[in-house]
């Protein structure tokens, strides 16, 4: 479906065209006075050089030619060459009827693509803490507006399970039980099915043993010698692995499940470790490669870099390899897989200068074709109201499923005190409306930006915030019930052009529909569906103030309005739906 945008400017580009100007200068912008338009035209201002005419001399030409349009109605020449009109009340429904009618409300994609979205991170063992939040539901929500666009997106959690922190945890594991049989190199049997530990213990072994490590060199080397023989598969070693694993897995899709995050793999670290001999090889043969103070790496600074871009280091001297050696190898490994147009990292930002040296060496060494897109979203840090980095009120970084708990028992409180509904339902509409808090406390900023947490503000059902949007869709659906359960029928209704301001305002929000999506979409930005919904549940929230929407005797006229308000909740719906959030049935 054509976005409306574009008609009307089509159609003030026939009239410039018409008029024998070009007719590109018929670009329409939404009014920044709706006050005084709905719509505007600067289009004479540009044209008066070019034609050596008084751009109130073209307007008036134009806004002549415009009197018998049935797209626009009321346009006016203002100087010094302005064109302001307002968009045709008839044009205007007949353009919604075929949103109501249209697949996705009119949202088309002509080039589909396949793209990898990297979005989760967490390190196994280690329980999912507050700096997890913003990877989690930013990612998710990328993902959904990729695929509500018609892309094949491939979710990848990318865990964190290669490296100095294993060998940490088995030197501790041995510390603690050395009778375990996994410590036994003679030991030829199967190995127990069941974990040595649960996830709580293991929670508390990493922290331990790397705290170990930074005071105790002997012990800190037994790590080291522990890493390297997990790295050449000794049995023992491989099977606590594999048992970390397990249980970390589980534990961090229980707690994504939580948050209503989903991944389509769970590939890890140490799933890219078969692809780094071979792609060290090739970065040496093709002449990229070489050796600095006893390490490998890679020159990726360019003569136009405003700052310095460090050298990208492959191996460490003593052959060790690194994150950027992972990173290169999963993209190597990605390729090999899926064959993707597109890689996104939405990771954050403090890491841009690590993915830039990445980049740059995957686009020297071709690890991926010319035309493959790699993407970082780079997302800033969520803080308290001191504006330091968010922490527990000891002064500890917050596990995740405390933060989830507490800010759902804030709207638990706060359903309780006005609202009369049984503790089951409560606590339910608590977790629904709480996580839209979360979420759109979060997702309501631009990505990048830092912000404050603040919990009072965010479950707040008042303002720009989740509560305020999902108590504005239950208030749709509850008048909808009432119009069904007085026999009323919502299919197939006819949408009449507006008579009221208020039911104007509410449709050519309705209409932007298409422009916000393809901004939320080009930009990976949820911010955008963010700013867009609260508009829509203001103008709509303005209309049933002004509205006696079930009350109206005019049988075609109050069809029109159910036609109005259903279309409102659909797309709300919808874009809740893209930020990973759900509604509840009532508030």
């Amino acid at each position: 479906m054509e976005k409306l945008l574009n008609i009307i400017s089509r159609e003030i580009g026939d009239a410039f065209e018409a008029c024998g100007y070009e007719r590109e200068l018929g670009r329409v912008t939404v009014s920044n006075r709706p006050d005084l338009c709905e719509y505007q035209c600067n289009g004479a201002m540009a044209g008066a050089k070019k034609y050596h005419k008084a751009p109130f001399m073209i307007a008036d030409e134009v806004a002549e030619k415009l009197q018998s349009s049935k797209v626009v109605k009321d346009v006016a020449s203002v100087k010094p060459g302005f064109l302001n009109f307002n968009l045709d009340n008839e044009y205007l429904a007949s353009y919604i009827n075929q949103m109501k009618t249209s697949k996705k409300h009119g949202i088309e994609l002509s080039a589909p693509e396949k793209i990898v979205i990297d979005y989760g991170g967490p390190n196994v063992a280690k329980p999912l803490h507050v700096g997890h939040l913003r990877s989690a539901i930013i990612g998710e929500s990328v993902k959904r507006i990729l695929r509500y666009a018609g892309n094949e997106v491939i979710g990848d959690a990318h865990l964190g399970d290669w490296g100095l922190q294993m060998g940490l945890i088995i030197t501790e594991l041995k510390e603690r039980k050395p009778d375990l049989v996994y410590f036994d190199h003679e030991y030829t049997g199967e190995y127990p099915e069941e974990a040595p530990f649960t996830i709580s213990e293991l929670e508390e072994i990493y922290p331990c043993a790397s705290g170990k490590a930074k005071v105790d060199e002997e012990f800190a080397k037994r790590a080291h010698d522990a890493t390297v023989m997990l790295q050449n598969k000794d049995r023992g070693y491989t099977a606590i692995w594999n048992h970390i694993l397990k249980v970390s897995i589980e534990d961090l899709q229980k707690n994504y499940s939580k948050l209503d995050v989903h991944f389509d793999l769970w590939k890890k670290e140490s799933d890219a470790q078969p692809y780094i001999p071979d792609m060290v090889q090739m970065l040496k043969d093709k002449g990229l490669a070489y050796i600095s103070n006893g390490a490998l790496v890679v020159d990726v600074a360019k003569p136009e870099d405003t700052k310095e871009v460090p050298p990208c280091i492959i191996l460490k001297s003593d052959g060790a390899s690194l994150y950027q050696t992972t990173d290169l190898a999963t993209i190597v490994e990605r390729e090999k897989l899926f064959k993707p147009n597109r890689i996104i990292y939405v990771v954050d930002k403090r890491q841009e200068m690590h993915f830039t040296q990445v980049f740059r060496v995957s686009r020297l060494a071709e690890l991926v074709p010319e035309d493959t897109k790699l993407q970082f979203l780079g997302f800033g840090t969520m803080n308290g109201k001191d504006g330091k980095p968010f922490k527990t009120r000891s002064g500890g970084v917050m596990r995740l499923e405390n933060l989830i708990a507490d800010i759902q028992d804030a709207v638990y409180g706060k359903i309780t005190e006005n609202r009369t509904m049984d503790q089951a339902e409560a606590r339910d509409t608590a977790r629904i409306v709480g996580l839209a808090a979360l979420k759109y406390g979060d997702l309501s900023n631009q990505a990048s930006k830092d912000y404050v947490f603040d919990v009072e503000r965010f479950t707040s059902f008042e303002g720009n915030t989740g509560p305020y949007i999902l108590y504005t869709i239950v208030r749709i659906k509850s008048i909808l019930a009432k119009y069904a359960a007085e026999g009323g029928k919502t299919d197939n209704l006819k949408l009449l052009p507006p008579v009221s301001a208020s039911e104007k305002n509410l449709e050519l929000a309705l209409v932007k529909y298409l422009d916000v999506m393809e901004a939320a979409y080009m930009d990976k930005a949820p911010h955008k569906i963010c700013q867009y919904i609260y508009e829509i549940s203001n103008v709509f929230n303005g209309f049933y103030h002004d509205t006696k929407i079930l009350a109206e005797q005019d049988k075609e006229r109050k069809e029109s309005y159910i036609s109005l308000i259903s279309l409102t909740k659909d797309i709300l719906l919808s874009c809740i739906d893209l930020l990973g959030i759900e509604c509840p049935e009532r508030m």
